[in-house]
């Protein structure tokens, strides 16, 4: 009825039969937008928190300014550009419930197997509602500086007060203005210049809380120094299914010459929404490649924002979501190229099943000074039900006038002839249907660096096409993928 009120702002309207007044109009547009902009509840939590915060002097005036920004945006709404494919408003009605008190611990090393990545030999900080368990990790660091960033900020190391958000914009990002105001802990990563990181370094994030609106809000600060080599898997999971809220940022500096892979998995309760930001700021001929698995919340939404601030580097963005049932994820990056000489490519691969949706708008923005951009960025679709939708939008703007930049999405279902084609060799349709969206999956899995990381994500990716019943009925093989 909203939708249709927004219409009616100055004139009536035919709605089901029924005639809507201006002033009804009027009214259901003014209680649509009152939700997004009630952030007195926001603010009430924030002077109580504000009171008994114990650190630094210098990151009150940043939670403050983050505060004031937030409340001044509201929640995004589905007139912004930048949020059209993506509707916000079950979370601005959560009651919201900042967690700021460590949780009773219930897991043990032991329950760490089971979790993705777990298993792995890695340096592990592991945060349960978002704030970090001494007991469950391991950092094991030793030439480089890996701790929670509520111990760093004790420490109030002065590279800490330099660095925490100084690239992460908070103008049109009220997530991020929200994160910057309430975050409590997360992870600080500082490696040397010339240092390499020869285990991965995991940052688990598990949710244990069952209250509807309960808000955790990680921060994570990954400085890697010139010609320093790292690989940084994040992962967020759940043990229950309710309706929590993940509100994460993570910033990373990337220094002259680094090399720095980073793999975010998410796979949240079907019933929890999930917003996170990455800030990336990239240095003169480093490489920078990060992967984004997304397969659980109701709700997820993944802001990546890299600035290419050095001539000569090399930039990749990944991205595989693949959701089911009623389930929504978006993914809005913005690629700049500040300097000349420099490469990106972004490659994002959808599938959708159920009555899902899923959202892509990837930026590519060329600066006047960009010359000798390379720039490519690909987003496929794969559509596994006649009610999944998929909104793509691959963009280019571009200032520069020596550039070689391409963009291109595709939607469809999969491809009869290939289904025919491994049946005719004795495999069977349910097994050839796997097999396609496996290979489909694997576009994206393959490109990550880490060979245990990336086999366990092949595993699982396996597993869940096995049990997925949909995969056998023959109405999927209908058309092959088409442009757009």
């Amino acid at each position: 009825m909203l939708a249709h009120a927004r219409r009616a702002w100055n004139t009536t309207r035919l709605f089901d039969g029924w005639v809507i007044p201006d002033n009804y109009a009027r009214m259901a547009l003014t209680a649509e937008k009152s939700v997004f902009n009630n952030t007195e509840s926001h603010w009430r939590k924030f002077e109580h928190f504000a009171q008994d915060d114990k650190q630094p002097s210098w990151v009150f005036p940043l939670r403050k300014a983050g505060m004031a920004c937030f409340s001044e945006q509201g929640f995004p709404q589905l007139q912004d550009e930048d949020w059209r494919f993506t509707n916000v408003e079950p979370i601005a009605k959560l009651p919201f419930k900042p967690i700021l008190e460590r949780p009773k611990l219930t897991l043990s090393r032991e329950d760490l197997g089971g979790f993705i990545f777990g298993s792995l030999a890695a340096h592990r900080l592991v945060f349960v509602n978002g704030l970090y368990v001494d007991g469950l990790s391991s950092p094991a660091a030793a030439g480089f500086e890996l701790k929670s960033l509520a111990n760093a900020l004790a420490e109030n190391s002065p590279a800490l007060q330099e660095t925490l958000a100084r690239h992460a914009q908070t103008e049109n990002n009220p997530f991020t203005s929200l994160n910057t105001a309430f975050f409590q802990d997360g992870a600080y990563i500082r490696i040397p210049a010339g240092f390499t990181v020869e285990q991965p370094i995991h940052l688990l994030f598990i949710s244990t809380v069952k209250d509807s609106g309960a808000t955790a809000s990680p921060r994570n600060l990954v400085i890697a120094g010139n010609q320093s080599r790292a690989t940084i898997l994040e992962s967020y999971l759940s043990t229950v299914n309710a309706p929590y809220f993940t509100n994460a940022v993570t910033e990373m500096i990337v220094g002259d010459g680094a090399r720095l892979e980073h793999c975010k998995f998410q796979d949240e309760s079907s019933s929890a929404f999930h917003i996170a930001a990455l800030h990336a700021h990239l240095g003169r001929d480093c490489e920078f490649v990060s992967h984004s698995i997304a397969t659980g919340a109701k709700l997820s939404r993944n802001n990546i924002r890299t600035v290419l601030a050095g001539e000569g580097l090399n930039c990749v963005l990944n991205g595989l979501y693949l959701t089911k049932a009623d389930q929504l994820a978006d993914h809005h990056m913005v690629v700049e190229h500040a300097q000349p000489h420099c490469s990106s490519h972004e490659y994002y691969n959808g599938i959708l099943d159920g009555r899902c949706k899923g959202g892509f708008h990837g930026r590519i923005l060329v600066r006047q000074a960009g010359q000798k951009t390379d720039a490519k960025q690909t987003n496929k679709n794969l559509l596994l039900s006649e009610e999944a939708t998929i909104d793509t939008k691959p963009q280019l703007e571009i200032y520069a006038d020596d550039v070689k930049c391409t963009h291109g999405a595709t939607v469809g279902q999969l491809n009869e002839e290939s289904i025919f084609y491994l049946r005719a060799r004795g495999i069977s349709a349910a097994r050839a249907r796997q097999m396609l969206i496996h290979a489909f999956a694997g576009e994206i899995i393959e490109r990550i660096r880490c060979a245990p990381a990336r086999e366990e994500l092949d595993r699982i990716v396996w597993e869940r096409l096995e049990a997925n019943p949909h995969i056998a009925e023959s109405h999927l093989a209908q058309a092959p993928l088409h442009h757009v």
